[in-house]
């Protein structure tokens, strides 16, 4: 194991993983403070967070696009062709932005899946229409991240996010319970914030370009660019597939909440909390699996294919290493952790028997979070995104729906009792795990055709 490779993997990991966990650790906030709200609030927060995640990171998927993009561009030394495609990607993300906030802002048709309680559903609006105003922000912030990590300076990014989660409780608080003259908004406080804390890291981030000097050789702010068709192309053709597959991935999850909820408000707060965890868990992969994709790119960019296998297959050992004892963790520890969630036993409980099945989703989920990275950072996309929307719309959810749902049969035995929640949780961990074992085959298939060649062609396979 070439220890350079390792070095520079966690040297870019590292920020990546805290700011990650930063992220995640405002839904795990929010998640506790509804809980301790109410079991009503709590549930509308899995609910309209479910839609939002799904939302959002589909379209903040066609960002992250510009990361492997201007990798390369790192690689071969291009300082001037990075500023020109951060310029497009914010033009991008201006795009973007537009049919995010509409979806958000007339949710109906999404919530009439999920067959919600009247008060639930009107809470899930609530938070909906407080969260949609952090979108055009976090999408720039997007942008900013994507190419700040592309070009190996991620800290920035992850004294950002640090700063957010800083002020994420007292404005929590402000919002959910009033104050300051100020109404307590219960679940929809915590939207607010949300979108509060995106204006200000986005405009802290973007000023931060502007002043440091060594973003300065980059040109971002050199003079203005129009949007560009070809550029914008370009990070489409990479970007769209990966916006597509965490579309699939995550509305996989959003419409297993949605379904979930018809079994009632106990069904969605003990999914609510079993989901966090397998979000909170499931940073460390993608953390690696980003750096890889950095490091993967930027030795493509200087002609160093064997270097970006390399990086490749080792990133995928460091992941089912980290996870092993993650998932042991979380198996053994379930009880405790449903706790720290909720003061309801009956919602612990809930939680405690799902949580049991993430931590064999973990695992899967840790294969393939790596993989499908490493292999954005050769700018293979839509193999993988055809793959993703078979296994985890059809065996993932579809299955879910199956054994959730109905009485499976076999022939000469009696039918199985329906498993609720557990039947989604069983069939997503079967969808991942088909994802990760075809991702890895792919991943390796893909990087030896590369090795023979000097330089790579058919990028966008």
């Amino acid at each position: 194991m070439n220890r350079h490779v390792v070095d520079d993997l966690v040297r870019l990991a590292w920020p990546v993983l805290v700011a990650q966990l930063a992220v995640l650790a405002n839904g795990v906030i929010d998640t506790i403070m509804a809980g301790r709200y109410g079991t009503l609030d709590l549930a509308a927060v899995g609910v309209g967070a479910s839609v939002y995640i799904t939302v959002f990171v589909a379209f903040m998927g066609v960002l992250l696009g510009l990361t492997p993009v201007v990798a390369q561009h790192a690689g071969a030394g291009r300082d001037a062709a990075i500023g020109e495609d951060v310029r497009q990607g914010a033009w991008l993300a201006l795009l973007l932005a537009i049919p995010a906030l509409a979806v958000l802002a007339f949710p109906g048709p999404i919530l009439a899946i999920s067959r919600l309680d009247a008060d639930v559903e009107a809470k899930a609006r609530d938070y909906l229409a407080a969260v949609a105003w952090s979108v055009p922000a976090a999408l720039a912030f997007r942008v900013f991240t994507a190419f700040t990590t592309a070009v190996s300076m991620p800290r920035i990014v992850m004294a950002l996010n640090l700063a957010g989660l800083a002020l994420k409780i007292p404005l929590n608080a402000l919002f959910m319970h009033g104050g300051l003259g100020l109404p307590a908004m219960g679940a929809a406080g915590l939207a607010t914030a949300t979108s509060v804390i995106a204006w200000l890291t986005a405009i802290a981030a973007w000023t931060w370009v502007r002043i440091a000097p060594q973003y300065r050789r980059f040109g971002v702010f050199a003079h203005a660019s129009p949007p560009r068709g070809a550029a914008l192309a370009h990070l489409a053709a990479v970007g769209l597939p990966i916006g597509f597959t965490f579309l699939v991935d995550v509305s996989a999850f959003t419409f297993m909440s949605l379904f979930i909820a018809r079994l009632g408000p106990l069904a969605i707060a003990g999914h609510q909390i079993a989901a966090n965890l397998a979000a909170l868990a499931y940073m460390v992969p993608l953390a690696l699996g980003n750096a890889a994709a950095v490091v993967v790119g930027q030795a493509l960019g200087a002609n160093r294919p064997a270097r970006a296998r390399h990086a490749g297959a080792v990133s995928l050992v460091l992941g089912l290493a980290i996870a092993i004892p993650m998932a042991a963790a979380l198996y053994f520890g379930r009880d405790t952790i449903a706790t720290l969630y909720t003061n309801d036993p009956a919602v612990a409980v809930a939680a405690s028997s799902l949580v049991a099945i993430v931590s064999g989703y973990h695992l899967a989920d840790a294969l393939q979070g790596v993989a499908v990275n490493v292999l954005r950072g050769y700018k293979k996309t839509v193999v993988p995104m055809i793959v993703y929307a078979i296994a985890l719309w059809g065996v993932g959810l579809a299955g879910g729906y199956v054994l959730g749902f109905t009485q499976v049969g076999v022939p000469g035995l009696d039918a199985v009792t329906p498993l609720g929640a557990r039947g989604f949780w069983i069939a997503a961990t079967a969808s991942v795990a088909l994802v990760g074992a075809l991702m890895t085959a792919y991943f390796f298939w893909v990087s030896k055709a590369l090795s023979g060649r000097s330089r790579p062609r058919g990028l966008l396979g």
